[in-house]
């Protein structure tokens, strides 16, 4: 509790009840929060009553104020537009700070003599760089728009190491490309195209064409016709990339639409900008957990509109949701536009499905932001739905088994967070305890080593150590590549263990493909559920890769150590350790005899018949 809160209160008593800003202070009387109000007493009193209904976040801030300042405005109009300026010039803690989710951008065209021009973050190599630009998502369209008007390459080849070596691409057959790649476009032609389309992306469409067609004047007039009907070829792409896109009819005017998507850590707000009934810009905005507002878009508006005036603002913002004060950020937008602007919320039709659009381009941020793309909650989502799952598991082990004879049995462990693979906690195990060949059992043993493993760790009391090792950590959802039977032979060993972990198998088709989900009485069907079944189908390939390369990896060692022992006074053991410290068939080969006689402890005769061995074998 604020041990300043009878102060703040007997203040708040006496103030006024006129329209107005107050501006919270903490104890090094830093402005950690700016609010507007229509009535200053009213508003600001619900921060300090005794026993307050505050989120936690309103309560955190609440308990820092040491003091609060104010200040009267004619209207609640001014007091909008105040709070904005007052919030860019503090940049309050509390308050929603906007934060464009976008660095600077960049157009590249590469050094002659076949120069390409991409899209960049960053201007830190070779090259000539236009910009720098605000929006990503301008900088993209104007790179595709000259590549295809031009038809500039956009493949990974290099030129002219790659002429003649391969066949044209798609993009060639398409008219997309000139097919620098035949090896028959003169450099003096290509670098021309290049000079075109930069003076394209500098100039505008308008002044190309104008000088293209003084061109194709003067190539005709010398009869140069091939010449001149390739550049009245160029002049017609550049007045299609020039037309108006064909989209909804829905936008017809300068119109903005905004979508939202929320997490417990943010909150991303997604502005889709159409000019002239043109996709124009898009920008996506973050705000931060530490914001107070419940309703970032009341908050947001005013902030990102205040910065806007005239040309720049729209006639039309399409919303989910009208802001509680519409009508005040309307009157706002309109004098700052010198016309009007309107806020509108479809339901239905066209308009209503560019809201979605917009909201699931701030979802998909908001998943990339949190480590997942919206493909891959999806997939999440729709397993934990077909697995009668609370949550959507987080992070997933999976384990396979792989083996050529009990000798070689191995296990692989892997582990997908959030739906993506997380390499550094993958594992393998050799099994120890078996002498012949049982995938149940081996299994068994894999799964009392692995959380074994996890309770040395909650022993552990180096809270550091216990941090980096994965073992420390317990999956939401088990997944064994096999059947029912499988999941039979391990659930007893977890409820012997006390661990309450979803455990199902991984079923396969005849053609090794994913094909159900198996619990320990029947079997799910997963194929129906396309975005679950895709995450099933890369983690069930993915335990299978990695288990069994460990076991191709040890067959091979084990065939090298079996080589090795042919040469008296070289056992097991010994051969052993010599895998062990050269451990690529390169490495072996390097070893000089001094050295493996060193190695595996022998003498100097049985160490150079063992350097003539080891030179015989093939290098792969």
């Amino acid at each position: 509790m604020n041990p300043r809160l009878p102060y703040l209160q007997r203040k708040t008593a006496v103030l006024t009840t006129s329209p107005g800003v107050y501006l919270m202070k903490n104890a090094q009387e830093k402005i950690i929060y700016i609010g507007k109000a229509k009535n200053l007493r009213n508003r600001v009193t619900s921060y300090f009553r005794d026993h307050p209904d505050h989120t936690p976040k309103t309560a955190q801030m609440v308990s820092q104020v040491y003091d609060y300042d104010f200040i009267v405005t004619a209207s609640e109009y001014e007091a909008l537009i105040l709070e904005c300026s007052l919030i860019k010039q503090h940049k309050p803690r509390y308050n929603i700070l906007l934060k464009d989710d976008k660095g600077y951008h960049y157009i590249r065209i590469s050094p002659p003599p076949y120069s390409r021009i991409t899209a960049e973050l960053h201007a830190d190599s070779e090259g000539t760089y236009l910009g720098p630009y605000m929006s990503g998502f301008t900088v993209r369209q104007t790179v595709n728009t000259v590549n295809r008007t031009f038809r500039l390459p956009t493949c990974r080849k290099a030129f002219p190491e790659c002429f003649r070596k391969e066949r044209p691409c798609l993009n060639y057959h398409i008219g997309q490309c000139m097919g620098v790649c035949r090896g028959d476009i003169p450099e003096d032609v290509y670098a021309e195209s290049v000079a075109d389309a930069v003076r394209f992306i500098k100039n505008g469409g308008d002044h190309t064409v104008t000088a293209l067609e003084q061109r194709m004047t003067a190539a005709a007039d010398r009869l140069d016709f091939e010449e001149a009907a390739r550049l009245r070829d160029r002049i017609a792409a550049i007045r299609k990339a020039g037309e108006k896109q064909d989209i909804m009819d829905a936008v017809t005017a300068d119109t903005d639409v905004i979508g939202t998507a929320v997490s417990n850590e943010s909150t991303v707000i997604s502005v889709t900008v159409y000019r002239s009934g043109r996709l124009y810009d898009q920008n996506t905005f973050v705000i931060s957990s530490d914001a107070l507002s419940e309703h970032p878009l009341d908050e947001f508006l005013p902030q990102y509109y205040s910065a806007k005036s005239g040309s720049d603002l729209p006639r039309t913002i399409l919303l989910e949701q009208l802001p509680q004060e519409a009508e005040l950020l309307e009157n706002m937008l309109a004098e700052r536009a010198g016309r009007k602007v309107t806020l509108e919320v479809p339901v239905r039709g066209a308009r209503h499905r560019l809201v979605l659009m917009a909201k699931q381009n701030a979802g998909e941020k908001l998943s990339i932001r949190a480590g997942r793309t919206s493909r891959e909650l999806l997939g999440l989502e729709e397993l934990a739905r077909a697995l009668g799952l609370e949550h959507p598991p987080v992070r997933i082990e999976s384990y396979d088994i792989s083996n050529l004879s009990s000798a070689d049995m191995v296990a692989g462990m892997v582990v997908f967070e959030n739906g993506r693979p997380l390499k550094n906690a993958y594992r393998r195990f050799a099994v120890k305890e078996l002498r012949q060949q049982n995938d149940y059992a081996a299994m068994q043993e894999i799964i009392r080593r692995r959380f074994g493993e996890y309770f040395k760790a909650q022993a552990e009391t180096d809270e550091t150590a216990k941090a980096l090792n994965s073992f420390a950590v317990l999956p939401d959802l088990i997944l064994l590549d096999g059947g029912k039977t499988h999941v039979g032979a391990i659930a007893p060993i977890l409820e012997e263990l006390g661990l309450d972990i979803p455990l199902f198998g991984m079923v396969k088709d005849q053609k090794h493909r994913t094909r159900a989900i198996a619990t320990n009485g029947g079997e799910i069907a997963v194929r129906e559920k396309q975005a679950a079944f895709a995450l099933l189908t890369r983690i069930q390939d993915e335990v299978h890769r990695y288990a069994i390369t460990y076991m191709k990896t040890r067959h091979k060692k084990s065939s090298y150590a079996l080589t090795l022992t042919q040469i008296p006074g070289i056992g097991e053991r010994k051969a052993q350790k010599l895998l062990l410290t050269y451990k690529t068939r390169e490495q072996l080969k390097a070893a000089s005899p001094e050295q493996l006689a060193r190695t595996a402890g022998v003498n100097p005769e049985t160490a150079r018949q063992l350097y003539e061995l080891i030179q015989d074998l093939p290098d792969a």
